[in-house]
């Protein structure tokens, strides 16, 4: 089928992208200056964007499981089941510190970075390739991080 190749893929991925990248930077997500009022408590924008976010992943992952729901490509979209480990645990904790300090320090999370890039702040790549290279060292020390 028409949909299946991976031209259709390609330019499938290539347009969300880009929608992605209009929605990031019309509601000035991308924007440092609006990143940094959200770390210093002055603005409620970005708490707003990021609120919105949760709460419309939350609903579409409710009306996914719902309705059985299937991507473009025909198949059925069945979300991880969550491993808990017990209440808390101090990784979770560790993880979102490092994160947010990235965040702080960079001026940007991961999805708006390629956003940045496409606007040619060419500095993020940087952090792009940082941020690879953070991924491939957890994934060389994952059994010891997570005890398994």
């Amino acid at each position: 089928m028409w949909y299946k190749s991976s031209v259709f893929r390609w330019v499938y991925y290539l347009l969300v992208g880009v929608w992605f990248g209009i929605v990031m930077t019309k509601s000035e997500a991308v924007s440092w200056f609006r990143i940094q009022e959200m770390f210093h408590f002055q603005s409620f924008h970005m708490y707003g964007i990021i609120g919105t976010a949760v709460g419309f992943g939350a609903l579409f992952t409710f009306l996914m499981k719902r309705f059985k729901a299937k991507d473009v490509f025909g198949n059925v979209v069945v979300p991880e089941q969550k491993v808990r480990h017990g209440r808390f645990n101090a990784r979770y904790l560790i993880g979102g510190t490092l994160f947010g300090l990235g965040w702080a320090l960079t001026g940007a999370c991961p999805g708006p970075v390629f956003v940045l890039v496409g606007h040619g702040i060419w500095s993020m790549t940087i952090v792009i390739v940082s941020a690879l290279i953070g991924t491939k060292v957890f994934a060389r020390f994952h059994g010891q991080l997570v005890g398994g």
